[in-house]
């Protein structure tokens, strides 16, 4: 019988180097693509967006001494053992470790397939009582891993817990479900979550490639949509990926028709075993000044930093402001590099 592994190697024609890196090495996070992703991957193509972004290499071995785990400092702003609070008004919950794909652009790799699990009831409770507590709260996040590895029933428990104490509380949804694994994206999903109508729930995607919005995808997003639920999606910039104008474009313009927010394309973050798909800043400058010049505003996501050890998300942006000549006049570069001013009102 030939097991699923061998079904995976044979599917990508996986190279000796890639077979090497199939199981867990030290370090590595292991390789896990579901069939559907697999099948959107051309298995001739060894420079395909779609393989870079799944099948480990050699690369991850290479360490950089800048880079580290938890390049966000996360694990400094964890007030209960799930909960993290890094900004005032905003809250990430750990709801588990699983995922149902292994990005090797994965920023928590501290955390994903630790085998730790879902969080425990314990866990949730803990969570929720602190959110009841600081009132200044008023989102919080559903990461991971991925959220929407958990069952209808597990997930029902959870937004049960949260909501008991602050049905105020606004949920996003944190998934890369929709393009990893559509099929997961069911009707009595939606419904479930959408018995819970004290607040809005948000969809948050991750499509990092016009390749990635398959028609299943579309479809599994729509379910959402349809039922009022909005989705916004945020983009990782990937060298060898993304990291070109036309690839750029072709991708939030398939996001908007697809109803989906081109909400943030980030800058890869400085997590260690990533440095061969991040992309120098000022290369990822030059993208966000032509991407400005071809989509419009409904389809131009804020490019953005997280900055390391707890810094947080900047905009990254070419500076169209140059200053203030005289007092209320103000000089300005436009997208096609022409001067322009602009004038305070005079009273």
């Amino acid at each position: 019988m030939i097991t699923k592994k061998e079904q995976l190697i044979a599917l990508l024609n996986l190279t000796e180097e890639e077979k090497r890196f199939y199981d867990t090495e030290e370090g590595m996070l292991p390789l896990k693509i579901p069939a559907h992703y697999a099948s959107l991957i051309d298995p001739d193509n060894p420079n395909d967006p779609l393989r870079r972004q799944v099948v480990p290499s050699s690369e991850e071995l290479k360490i950089d001494e800048r880079t580290t785990l938890d390049p966000l400092a996360e694990e400094e702003y964890g007030v209960t053992e799930r909960l993290i609070h890094r900004y005032p008004n905003r809250v990430a919950f750990l709801t588990t470790d699983i995922c149902a794909i292994h990005c090797r652009h994965c920023f928590r790799r501290r955390f994903t397939a630790t085998d730790q699990g879902p969080a425990t009831s314990d866990q949730i409770k803990e969570a929720a009582a602190y959110v009841a507590e600081h009132p200044q709260v008023k989102e919080i996040l559903f990461t991971g891993g991925d959220v929407l590895t958990l069952s209808n029933v597990q997930l029902k428990e959870m937004i049960t817990t949260f909501r008991a104490v602050r049905p105020d509380l606004i949920i996003r949804l944190c998934t890369r479900m929709p393009a990893a694994h559509p099929a997961r994206i069911t009707d009595e999903l939606v419904a479930m979550i959408k018995s819970f109508d004290s607040a809005p729930f948000y969809l948050m995607t991750q499509f990092n490639h016009p390749n990635e919005l398959s028609e299943q995808a579309v479809a599994a997003v729509a379910r959402f949509v349809d039922r009022g639920i909005m989705a916004l999606n945020q983009s990782v910039l990937l060298s060898g990926v993304n990291d070109d104008v036309e690839t750029l474009v072709l991708l939030s313009e398939r996001l908007v028709q697809s109803r989906i927010v081109p909400y943030y394309l980030f800058q890869g973050d400085l997590v260690q075993s990533t440095a061969h798909l991040r992309v120098p800043l000022n290369k990822t400058l030059i993208l966000e000044a032509e991407l400005r010049k071809r989509v419009s505003g409904l389809g131009m996501p804020t490019l953005a930093v997280d900055l390391p050890h707890g810094g947080g998300k900047v905009p990254l942006s070419t500076h169209y402001l140059v200053g203030e000549r005289e007092k209320g006049v103000w000089e300005f570069i436009t997208v096609d590099g022409k001067k322009r001013f602009y004038y305070d009102p005079v009273y």
